[in-house]
Protein backbone atom coordinates (compact mmCIF):
# COMPACT_ATOMS: atom_id res chain seq x y z
CA UNK A 1 0.00 0.00 0.00
CA UNK A 2 1.31 3.63 -1.03
CA UNK A 3 0.75 5.44 2.02
CA UNK A 4 1.66 9.03 3.38
CA UNK A 5 4.26 8.62 6.84
CA UNK A 6 5.05 11.46 8.79
CA UNK A 7 8.20 12.57 10.60
CA UNK A 8 7.69 11.88 14.18
CA UNK A 9 9.12 14.77 16.50
CA UNK A 10 6.89 14.15 19.06
CA UNK A 11 6.51 11.43 21.82
CA UNK A 12 4.29 8.60 21.49
CA UNK A 13 0.18 9.72 21.06
CA UNK A 14 -2.17 7.22 22.38
CA UNK A 15 -5.99 6.63 21.40
CA UNK A 16 -8.05 4.29 22.28
CA UNK A 17 -4.86 1.89 23.89
CA UNK A 18 -3.65 2.18 20.28
CA UNK A 19 0.24 3.15 19.47
CA UNK A 20 -0.92 5.93 16.63
CA UNK A 21 2.41 8.22 16.95
CA UNK A 22 3.29 7.66 13.42
CA UNK A 23 0.40 10.49 12.49
CA UNK A 24 1.45 13.15 14.57
CA UNK A 25 4.73 15.15 13.62
CA UNK A 26 4.98 17.29 16.43
CA UNK A 27 3.66 17.75 20.09
CA UNK A 28 0.12 19.20 19.20
CA UNK A 29 -2.41 18.40 21.68
CA UNK A 30 -5.30 18.19 19.20
CA UNK A 31 -3.18 16.98 16.02
CA UNK A 32 -3.91 20.11 14.27
CA UNK A 33 -1.22 19.96 11.97
CA UNK A 34 0.24 17.37 9.62
CA UNK A 35 3.37 16.79 6.76
CA UNK A 36 3.39 14.52 4.22
CA UNK A 37 6.87 13.32 3.23
CA UNK A 38 5.99 11.13 0.27
CA UNK A 39 2.49 11.62 -1.28
CA UNK A 40 0.87 8.87 -3.15
CA UNK A 41 1.45 8.62 -7.50
CA UNK A 42 -2.54 9.71 -8.83
CA UNK A 43 -3.72 8.35 -11.86
CA UNK A 44 -4.46 10.24 -15.00
CA UNK A 45 -7.76 9.02 -17.10
CA UNK A 46 -9.60 10.42 -20.03
CA UNK A 47 -13.31 11.54 -20.49
CA UNK A 48 -15.35 8.59 -21.54
CA UNK A 49 -17.19 9.45 -25.16
CA UNK A 50 -20.30 7.21 -24.60
CA UNK A 51 -23.55 8.16 -23.12
CA UNK A 52 -24.80 4.87 -22.50
CA UNK A 53 -25.00 4.02 -18.89
CA UNK A 54 -24.51 0.08 -17.44
CA UNK A 55 -23.09 0.36 -14.01
CA UNK A 56 -23.51 3.02 -11.25
CA UNK A 57 -20.71 3.63 -8.77
CA UNK A 58 -21.63 5.87 -5.62
CA UNK A 59 -18.61 6.93 -3.83
CA UNK A 60 -19.38 8.51 -0.47
CA UNK A 61 -16.62 10.29 1.35
CA UNK A 62 -18.67 10.07 4.91
CA UNK A 63 -17.82 13.64 7.05
CA UNK A 64 -15.98 14.95 3.61
CA UNK A 65 -16.30 18.43 2.88
CA UNK A 66 -14.63 20.97 0.31
CA UNK A 67 -12.93 21.77 3.71
CA UNK A 68 -11.34 18.37 3.82
CA UNK A 69 -10.81 17.65 -0.12
CA UNK A 70 -8.64 21.43 0.12
CA UNK A 71 -6.61 20.20 3.28
CA UNK A 72 -5.64 16.79 1.52
CA UNK A 73 -5.13 18.31 -1.66
CA UNK A 74 -2.20 20.43 0.05
CA UNK A 75 -1.34 17.57 1.94
CA UNK A 76 -0.36 15.58 -1.00
CA UNK A 77 1.64 18.03 -3.06
CA UNK A 78 -1.63 19.67 -4.95
CA UNK A 79 -2.76 16.18 -6.37
CA UNK A 80 -5.71 14.05 -6.00
CA UNK A 81 -7.13 11.72 -8.34
CA UNK A 82 -10.94 13.50 -7.99
CA UNK A 83 -9.19 16.01 -10.00
CA UNK A 84 -9.63 13.95 -12.82
CA UNK A 85 -13.61 14.24 -13.18
CA UNK A 86 -14.25 16.85 -15.54
CA UNK A 87 -17.82 17.67 -14.09
CA UNK A 88 -18.52 19.23 -10.32
CA UNK A 89 -21.79 20.27 -8.88
CA UNK A 90 -22.62 20.88 -4.76
CA UNK A 91 -25.02 18.82 -2.60
CA UNK A 92 -27.39 20.51 0.24
CA UNK A 93 -27.38 18.14 3.01
CA UNK A 94 -29.99 19.73 5.45
CA UNK A 95 -33.03 17.54 7.01
CA UNK A 96 -36.47 18.25 6.78
CA UNK A 97 -36.00 19.00 10.52
CA UNK A 98 -32.65 20.32 11.34
CA UNK A 99 -30.12 22.82 9.24
CA UNK A 100 -27.47 19.99 9.92
CA UNK A 101 -27.60 16.70 9.24
CA UNK A 102 -26.31 13.23 10.58
CA UNK A 103 -25.25 10.29 8.43
CA UNK A 104 -28.74 8.32 8.64
CA UNK A 105 -30.43 11.55 7.06
CA UNK A 106 -27.54 12.86 4.88
CA UNK A 107 -27.31 9.37 3.35
CA UNK A 108 -30.88 8.66 3.17
CA UNK A 109 -31.38 11.41 1.02
CA UNK A 110 -28.31 10.52 -1.27
CA UNK A 111 -30.05 6.76 -1.13
CA UNK A 112 -33.38 7.43 -1.82
CA UNK A 113 -34.29 10.72 -3.55
CA UNK A 114 -36.63 11.56 -0.43
CA UNK A 115 -34.97 14.13 2.39
CA UNK A 116 -36.08 12.57 5.87
CA UNK A 117 -35.79 13.34 9.42
CA UNK A 118 -33.05 13.80 11.63
CA UNK A 119 -31.76 9.59 12.35
CA UNK A 120 -33.94 8.19 10.12
CA UNK A 121 -32.55 5.95 7.50
CA UNK A 122 -34.27 4.95 4.11
CA UNK A 123 -37.66 6.49 5.38
CA UNK A 124 -39.80 9.29 4.58
CA UNK A 125 -40.83 11.59 7.28
CA UNK A 126 -43.11 9.62 8.82
CA UNK A 127 -41.50 6.99 9.52
CA UNK A 128 -42.25 5.01 6.21
CA UNK A 129 -39.78 2.95 4.72
CA UNK A 130 -38.83 4.27 0.89
CA UNK A 131 -36.64 2.24 -1.86
CA UNK A 132 -33.06 3.13 -2.56
CA UNK A 133 -30.87 3.02 -5.76
CA UNK A 134 -30.21 -0.13 -4.58
CA UNK A 135 -33.32 -1.27 -4.34
CA UNK A 136 -34.47 0.03 -7.93
CA UNK A 137 -31.18 -1.51 -9.46
CA UNK A 138 -31.75 -4.64 -7.80
CA UNK A 139 -35.76 -4.48 -9.78
CA UNK A 140 -33.86 -4.24 -12.99
CA UNK A 141 -31.84 -7.46 -12.55
CA UNK A 142 -28.70 -5.51 -11.61
CA UNK A 143 -26.35 -7.04 -9.28
CA UNK A 144 -25.42 -4.93 -6.63
CA UNK A 145 -22.93 -3.95 -3.68
CA UNK A 146 -21.98 -2.13 -0.50
CA UNK A 147 -18.40 -1.55 0.53
CA UNK A 148 -17.13 0.43 3.33
CA UNK A 149 -14.79 0.70 6.47
CA UNK A 150 -17.03 1.39 9.12
CA UNK A 151 -19.25 -1.28 10.83
CA UNK A 152 -21.69 -2.29 7.78
CA UNK A 153 -24.56 -2.12 10.00
CA UNK A 154 -24.38 1.79 10.16
CA UNK A 155 -25.83 4.56 9.04
CA UNK A 156 -24.69 5.02 5.52
CA UNK A 157 -24.98 1.07 4.43
CA UNK A 158 -28.25 0.63 5.86
CA UNK A 159 -29.76 3.83 3.73
CA UNK A 160 -29.05 1.82 1.00
CA UNK A 161 -29.96 -2.03 2.00
CA UNK A 162 -32.30 -1.43 4.81
CA UNK A 163 -34.68 0.98 6.83
CA UNK A 164 -34.89 2.38 10.09
CA UNK A 165 -35.52 5.14 12.50
CA UNK A 166 -33.44 4.26 15.48
CA UNK A 167 -29.32 3.53 14.58
CA UNK A 168 -29.00 2.44 17.99
CA UNK A 169 -30.71 -0.71 17.28
CA UNK A 170 -27.57 -2.09 15.75
CA UNK A 171 -28.85 -5.92 16.33
CA UNK A 172 -31.63 -5.61 14.09
CA UNK A 173 -30.24 -3.70 12.08
CA UNK A 174 -27.25 -5.88 10.71
CA UNK A 175 -30.02 -8.92 10.53
CA UNK A 176 -31.65 -7.05 7.69
CA UNK A 177 -28.78 -8.43 5.62
CA UNK A 178 -30.23 -11.60 5.56
CA UNK A 179 -32.31 -12.04 2.88
CA UNK A 180 -31.45 -8.79 1.29
CA UNK A 181 -30.60 -10.24 -1.80
CA UNK A 182 -27.20 -7.47 -2.47
CA UNK A 183 -24.81 -9.70 -3.85
CA UNK A 184 -21.69 -7.72 -2.27
CA UNK A 185 -21.23 -6.98 1.08
CA UNK A 186 -17.98 -6.03 2.94
CA UNK A 187 -17.25 -4.02 5.94
CA UNK A 188 -16.71 -4.17 9.45
CA UNK A 189 -18.75 -5.02 12.54
CA UNK A 190 -18.53 -8.68 13.22
CA UNK A 191 -19.69 -8.33 16.45
CA UNK A 192 -23.34 -7.61 15.74
CA UNK A 193 -23.81 -10.74 13.21
CA UNK A 194 -22.37 -14.00 15.92
CA UNK A 195 -22.95 -14.25 19.57
CA UNK A 196 -26.02 -12.46 19.26
CA UNK A 197 -28.36 -12.08 22.41
CA UNK A 198 -30.85 -13.74 20.13
CA UNK A 199 -29.11 -16.60 19.54
CA UNK A 200 -28.80 -16.10 15.66
CA UNK A 201 -25.38 -16.29 13.58
CA UNK A 202 -26.23 -14.34 10.53
CA UNK A 203 -22.79 -15.35 9.19
CA UNK A 204 -24.15 -18.74 8.82
CA UNK A 205 -27.54 -17.88 7.96
CA UNK A 206 -26.36 -15.97 4.65
CA UNK A 207 -23.40 -18.63 3.92
CA UNK A 208 -26.79 -21.00 3.72
CA UNK A 209 -28.07 -18.34 1.77
CA UNK A 210 -25.12 -19.08 -0.92
CA UNK A 211 -22.79 -16.62 0.69
CA UNK A 212 -19.32 -16.77 0.58
CA UNK A 213 -17.38 -15.36 3.73
CA UNK A 214 -14.16 -14.03 4.63
CA UNK A 215 -12.80 -11.84 7.12
CA UNK A 216 -9.44 -11.34 5.43
CA UNK A 217 -8.16 -10.07 2.36
CA UNK A 218 -5.98 -13.09 1.56
CA UNK A 219 -9.36 -15.21 1.11
CA UNK A 220 -11.13 -12.27 -0.39
CA UNK A 221 -8.97 -12.65 -3.43
CA UNK A 222 -9.33 -16.54 -3.84
CA UNK A 223 -12.99 -15.55 -4.25
CA UNK A 224 -13.53 -15.65 -7.71
CA UNK A 225 -17.52 -15.77 -8.48
CA UNK A 226 -20.66 -16.11 -6.49
CA UNK A 227 -22.17 -13.82 -3.71
CA UNK A 228 -19.73 -12.63 -0.46
CA UNK A 229 -19.73 -11.62 2.67
CA UNK A 230 -16.71 -9.80 4.12
CA UNK A 231 -16.28 -8.74 7.86
CA UNK A 232 -12.84 -7.48 8.84
CA UNK A 233 -12.91 -6.22 12.35
CA UNK A 234 -15.63 -6.43 15.39
CA UNK A 235 -16.95 -2.92 14.67
CA UNK A 236 -15.03 -0.36 12.59
CA UNK A 237 -11.89 -0.82 10.76
CA UNK A 238 -8.54 0.02 12.46
CA UNK A 239 -6.66 3.67 11.00
CA UNK A 240 -5.64 3.76 7.44
CA UNK A 241 -2.25 3.35 8.18
CA UNK A 242 -3.15 0.16 10.19
CA UNK A 243 -5.26 -1.62 8.17
CA UNK A 244 -4.17 -1.84 4.66
CA UNK A 245 -5.51 -1.51 1.23
CA UNK A 246 -8.97 -3.11 2.29
CA UNK A 247 -11.64 -0.56 0.68
CA UNK A 248 -9.25 -0.92 -2.81
CA UNK A 249 -9.51 -4.38 -2.67
CA UNK A 250 -12.86 -4.56 -1.64
CA UNK A 251 -13.90 -2.15 -4.55
CA UNK A 252 -12.14 -3.75 -7.29
CA UNK A 253 -13.42 -7.22 -6.29
CA UNK A 254 -16.68 -5.77 -6.25
CA UNK A 255 -16.29 -4.79 -9.53
CA UNK A 256 -15.17 -8.18 -10.68
CA UNK A 257 -17.68 -10.20 -9.13
CA UNK A 258 -20.56 -7.78 -10.06
CA UNK A 259 -19.42 -6.77 -13.32
CA UNK A 260 -22.35 -8.68 -15.83
CA UNK A 261 -24.41 -8.38 -19.39
CA UNK A 262 -27.48 -6.22 -17.54
CA UNK A 263 -24.89 -4.07 -15.28
CA UNK A 264 -24.46 -3.60 -11.38
CA UNK A 265 -24.89 -0.74 -8.56
CA UNK A 266 -21.98 -0.58 -6.17
CA UNK A 267 -21.82 1.78 -3.19
CA UNK A 268 -18.45 3.03 -1.78
CA UNK A 269 -17.71 4.51 1.72
CA UNK A 270 -14.81 6.25 2.57
CA UNK A 271 -16.51 5.76 6.62
CA UNK A 272 -13.63 6.90 9.07
CA UNK A 273 -13.05 10.57 7.10
CA UNK A 274 -15.81 11.78 9.56
CA UNK A 275 -14.83 10.09 12.40
CA UNK A 276 -11.39 11.56 13.21
CA UNK A 277 -13.32 15.12 12.09
CA UNK A 278 -15.26 14.52 15.36
CA UNK A 279 -11.99 13.81 17.27
CA UNK A 280 -10.04 16.72 16.15
CA UNK A 281 -7.52 14.26 14.54
CA UNK A 282 -5.82 16.10 10.85
CA UNK A 283 -3.53 13.29 10.16
CA UNK A 284 -6.27 10.56 10.65
CA UNK A 285 -8.59 12.43 8.67
CA UNK A 286 -5.65 12.74 6.10
CA UNK A 287 -4.91 9.44 5.57
CA UNK A 288 -8.47 8.15 5.65
CA UNK A 289 -9.00 10.58 2.71
CA UNK A 290 -6.25 9.26 0.59
CA UNK A 291 -7.65 5.80 1.53
CA UNK A 292 -11.03 7.06 -0.62
CA UNK A 293 -8.97 8.88 -2.84
CA UNK A 294 -6.36 6.04 -4.00
CA UNK A 295 -9.85 3.82 -4.69
CA UNK A 296 -11.72 6.92 -6.55
CA UNK A 297 -8.13 6.37 -8.95
CA UNK A 298 -8.79 2.41 -9.00
CA UNK A 299 -12.03 2.99 -10.00
CA UNK A 300 -11.73 5.62 -12.71
CA UNK A 301 -9.05 3.69 -14.44
CA UNK A 302 -11.44 0.64 -14.45
CA UNK A 303 -14.45 3.04 -15.44
CA UNK A 304 -12.58 4.61 -18.13
CA UNK A 305 -11.61 1.22 -20.00
CA UNK A 306 -15.32 0.02 -19.09
CA UNK A 307 -16.52 3.14 -21.24
CA UNK A 308 -20.55 2.73 -19.59
CA UNK A 309 -19.59 3.47 -15.82
CA UNK A 310 -21.34 6.43 -14.43
CA UNK A 311 -18.75 7.60 -11.14
CA UNK A 312 -19.70 10.09 -8.76
CA UNK A 313 -18.24 10.76 -5.60
CA UNK A 314 -19.91 13.17 -2.88
CA UNK A 315 -20.62 12.94 0.53
CA UNK A 316 -23.20 12.76 3.11
CA UNK A 317 -21.96 16.11 4.99
CA UNK A 318 -18.76 17.62 5.78
CA UNK A 319 -17.81 17.29 9.65
CA UNK A 320 -15.79 19.47 11.82
CA UNK A 321 -15.94 22.76 11.07
CA UNK A 322 -12.55 22.80 9.62
CA UNK A 323 -10.43 25.18 8.25
CA UNK A 324 -6.67 25.43 6.33
CA UNK A 325 -5.42 28.34 8.42
CA UNK A 326 -1.43 27.44 7.20
CA UNK A 327 0.91 25.17 5.45
CA UNK A 328 2.83 24.90 2.51
CA UNK A 329 1.77 23.29 -0.91
CA UNK A 330 5.56 22.86 -1.92
CA UNK A 331 6.30 21.02 1.64
CA UNK A 332 2.98 19.24 2.31
CA UNK A 333 2.22 20.24 5.32
CA UNK A 334 -0.81 22.17 6.56
CA UNK A 335 -1.90 23.18 9.65
CA UNK A 336 -5.85 23.43 10.41
CA UNK A 337 -8.66 25.08 13.00
CA UNK A 338 -11.95 22.81 13.87
CA UNK A 339 -14.33 24.65 15.25
CA UNK A 340 -16.91 22.20 16.18
CA UNK A 341 -16.51 18.34 16.80
CA UNK A 342 -19.98 17.77 15.05
CA UNK A 343 -21.06 18.03 11.30
CA UNK A 344 -21.66 21.25 9.76
CA UNK A 345 -24.31 22.93 7.07
CA UNK A 346 -22.02 23.56 4.48
CA UNK A 347 -22.35 22.68 0.92
CA UNK A 348 -20.55 19.36 -0.28
CA UNK A 349 -18.85 18.90 -3.39
CA UNK A 350 -20.12 16.55 -6.26
CA UNK A 351 -17.29 14.95 -8.78
CA UNK A 352 -18.66 13.07 -11.79
CA UNK A 353 -17.24 11.12 -14.16
CA UNK A 354 -18.40 8.72 -16.99
CA UNK A 355 -21.71 9.16 -19.64
CA UNK A 356 -23.82 11.50 -18.43
CA UNK A 357 -21.80 13.50 -16.12
CA UNK A 358 -23.04 16.64 -16.68
CA UNK A 359 -26.20 15.42 -15.35
CA UNK A 360 -24.24 16.21 -11.99
CA UNK A 361 -22.94 19.87 -12.50
CA UNK A 362 -24.57 22.80 -10.73
CA UNK A 363 -26.48 23.13 -7.24
CA UNK A 364 -29.39 20.87 -5.50
CA UNK A 365 -30.41 19.03 -3.12
CA UNK A 366 -29.08 15.66 -1.82
CA UNK A 367 -31.77 14.14 -2.76
CA UNK A 368 -31.62 15.74 -5.93
CA UNK A 369 -28.76 13.82 -6.54
CA UNK A 370 -30.72 10.78 -5.71
CA UNK A 371 -33.16 11.56 -8.45
CA UNK A 372 -30.80 11.97 -10.91
CA UNK A 373 -29.31 8.86 -10.69
CA UNK A 374 -32.72 7.35 -10.12
CA UNK A 375 -33.69 8.86 -13.72
CA UNK A 376 -30.53 7.77 -15.82
CA UNK A 377 -30.80 4.21 -14.58
CA UNK A 378 -34.26 3.72 -15.87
Amino acid sequence: MAASLCTLVSAQVVDQGRDLSKYADDKFSIDDQYHVTEPYQTVTVAPVKGRRIKNVILMIGDGMGLEQVSVGWVLNGGHLNMDNCPVTGFSRTYTVDSLITDSCAGGSGLATGVKTRYGFMACDPDGNPVPSLLHDAQRKGMKTGVAVTCRINDATPIDFVGHSTDRHDEAGIAAQYVGSGVDFLTGGGIQFWQNREDGRDLVQEMKADGYTFVDNLDDLHQVKEGKLLGLFAPLEMEPALDRGPVLEDCAMKAIELLDNRKGFFLMIEGSSIDDWCHRHKLGHMAEELFDFDRTVGKVLEWAEKDGHTLVIITADHATGGLTLVGGSLQDRTAKVHFSTKGHNGILVPVFAYGPRAEEFSGVYENAELAEKVRRLMK
